[in-house]
Order: C-alpha cells, then sequence, then structure tokens
C-alpha cells in the first residue's frame, strides 16, 4: 500500500492556497461564507444511523449500463463513499487518495470500495479515468441513495451564482438536470447491508480521513 504523506485535508488546503483557484473575488467571497454556513449548520438532523438498512436504487454505472449497490457488494462488506461530482476539485483529492491508500487495504480486508454521485455516467467515467480510479464509480439519478441517507443539500443562492460565474452549470452535469447534491459522506455497509458507520461531511472541503475509515472497518471484524 502507498505511504501516506499527507492527509485529504492538507491536500485539500494547499489547494485552496494554490494559484488553481485563483477565481474571481466575489465568487471566492461566495464559496468561503457557503462554507462557514454549512459548518454552522452542522450534520442535518435525520441522518441515516448505524443499524438501518444500507439504502439502494437503480443506479447506473460509467458506461450507462443499470446496476445496484448489491450487484456491485455482490454479499461483500464495502465502502460507499458519496461525493459530488468530477467537477469537484476537492472530491478529486479524496478519490485519488483512496485509490492510493485506502482501495487496497479495503481489498486485503475483503471490502469493495464504491464511489457514487448524482452526475451522468460520463461524468463517473471522467473521474474514474482522470484519476485512474480501479475501484466501482457509480451515478445515482436524481440523489435516490443520499435523499434516504438524509445527506442531501444544495447550493446558496449567492454560491450558485458564483458557480455559474465559473463556467459551473450544475443542472447539466447532474443525471436528473437538477442541482441537488450528497453532502461527502463515508457509509461502511456490512456483508448483510447494514450501515455500520457513517461519516457527512457538510462543508465539501473536508472528507473522511483513510485513517478513520479503516479503523471504522476494523472495528467490525
Amino acid at each position: 500500500m502507498t505511504t501516506q504523506t499527507s492527509s485529504i485535508g492538507e491536500q485539500a488546503q494547499a489547494f485552496l492556497v494554490g494559484p488553481a483557484t485563483a477565481l474571481p473575488a466575489e465568487a471566492m467571497d461566495a464559496f468561503a461564507a457557503e462554507q462557514a454556513e454549512l459548518d454552522e449548520a452542522g450534520v442535518p438532523a435525520g441522518v441515516s444511523a448505524p443499524g438501518a438498512p444500507m439504502p439502494d436504487g437503480e443506479l447506473l454505472d460509467v458506461r450507462g449500463g443499470a446496476t445496484s449497490l448489491a450487484q456491485v457488494r455482490a454479499g461483500r462488506p464495502a465502502v460507499v463513499v458519496f461525493y459530488r461530482g468530477a467537477w469537484c476539485p476537492f472530491c478529486n483529492i479524496a478519490l485519488r487518495t483512496y485509490e492510493a491508500e485506502l482501495a487496497p487495504a479495503l481489498a486485503d480486508r475483503g471490502f469493495v470500495m464504491i464511489a457514487v454521485s448524482p452526475q451522468k455516467p460520463d461524468g463517473s467515467l471522467s473521474a474514474a479515468e482522470t484519476n485512474q480510479l480501479t475501484y466501482a464509480v457509480v451515478s445515482d439519478p436524481g440523489n435516490q441513495l443520499a435523499s434516504v441517507l438524509g445527506i442531501l443539500t444544495e447550493p446558496s443562492a449567492e454560491a450558485a451564482t458564483a458557480q455559474q460565474q465559473v463556467g459551473l452549470d450544475l443542472a447539466e452535469h447532474n443525471a436528473d438536470g437538477g442541482v441537488t447534491l450528497p453532502m461527502p459522506t463515508t457509509v461502511v455497509v456490512d456483508a448483510a447491508g447494514v450501515i455500520r458507520w457513517v461519516d457527512v461531511h457538510p462543508n465539501y472541503t473536508t472528507r473522511s480521513e483513510v485513517p478513520d475509515i479503516l479503523a471504522a472497518v476494523d472495528s467490525i471484524g
């Protein structure tokens, strides 16, 4: 397994102060305000708790073929990661880190890893190819799973305007033509399809760190 050199949080902070984030000041202010609001609001009430069944639905693979969590899991325990889309730099940081540091460790433990977003299948394919992912990447049109889990959000009016300003059209990326997104969330699911651990990150610049996920995996045996 690749030795961890920096956490996802450290990589995200380095990105935030780097030249890649040289966005218009008005847009940066809107995104910063949204992140502060998300931090203040915290994890929504009613998020699915350990012991609840993991929701499933009609998902799409990277080629647009029908699939489901049950089909991908094939009776195995899993780590299911909800991310916003291939357009999100913080998602790509996390997905790459999970590929390098988490997926091999999960395979050693008999777990499968699955990444889920509401984007169109071609967005899933882009995420998989850009980040050279070997684990399953699927689309959840309409946020079926995220809705049941209670982790849905959508941009503030100011953030939506800023997204348009920088050329991001969520309705074009999302499979259902909407702007609703899942909060970045990691769910550990046992072989019976029962949720054993949930970690929700309302602020999309942060993610579940690899050591925390592995600790949760190891705690269920």
